[in-house]
């Protein structure tokens, strides 16, 4: 999301590469910890169940750390199903988030967009797991690579490897849907939030010049 933030919603491209590391780097020490936190539980529930770690049955395992799709799906499907619902999320923050629409909620978008996030994870989650945010899938996947699932927490148990879809499927879906936000709604709000923020960055390094 930050990439379609960047190319249609003004956010500094100087931030963008920052922020993506960030977010991955978070996702990757949140990962650890839940790891860390329940690691006797991971160690009783494979014994119990028999289970070896790297193995396709211990794809549940991993699904505790980042996204799988459902067996039955292809990966054509699963790429389909994280652009939409990216597409729909994106497209839904920057209408809650725009000043510029006339629609009163306050502190309410917050609450509303995770409503959004809810529904979408209620209606797709046992699709794909609705990663929605590539930080947030690809940071965890590296964990569980690194703890012991390996090459499988990256492919999925798949021939082609499953970690494209999460990484790329919610980027195309995010710029689509700030791009369609932007042109199809945006353009027409009377007031474009984007030149109004260039104005006020504008006069603030004019008034700090002269001082």
């Amino acid at each position: 999301m930050t990439i379609a933030l960047w190319l249609f919603a003004c956010f500094d491209k100087r931030k963008v590469v920052p922020f993506i590391i960030s977010q991955v780097a978070g996702a990757f020490c949140a990962a650890a910890l839940v790891y860390g936190l329940y690691y006797n539980l991971f160690v009783d529930f494979e014994q119990t169940h028999h289970i070896v770690r790297g193995s396709v049955e211990s794809l549940d395992l991993a699904g505790i750390f980042s996204t799988y799709p459902n067996p039955h799906i292809n990966f054509v499907q699963a790429f389909a199903v994280e652009m939409v619902i990216t597409a729909i999320l994106m497209g839904l923050i920057l209408a809650l988030t725009d000043d510029g629409n006339g629609v009163p909620r306050g502190p309410l978008a917050p609450l509303l967009i995770g409503l959004l996030i809810a529904v979408i994870g209620a209606s797709m989650g046992p699709l794909t797991g609705f990663a929605m945010n590539p930080a947030r899938d690809f940071g965890p996947k590296m964990f569980a690579g690194l703890a012991g699932w390996g090459e499988i927490a990256f492919t999925g148990g798949r021939d082609i490897p499953y970690f494209l879809v999460p990484l790329f499927g919610p980027i195309v879906g995010a710029i689509l849907g700030a791009f369609a936000y932007r042109k199809f709604i945006g353009r027409h709000l009377p007031c474009d939030t984007c030149v109004v923020e260039e104005k006020d960055s504008t006069a603030t390094t004019q008034q700090n010049a002269s001082l």
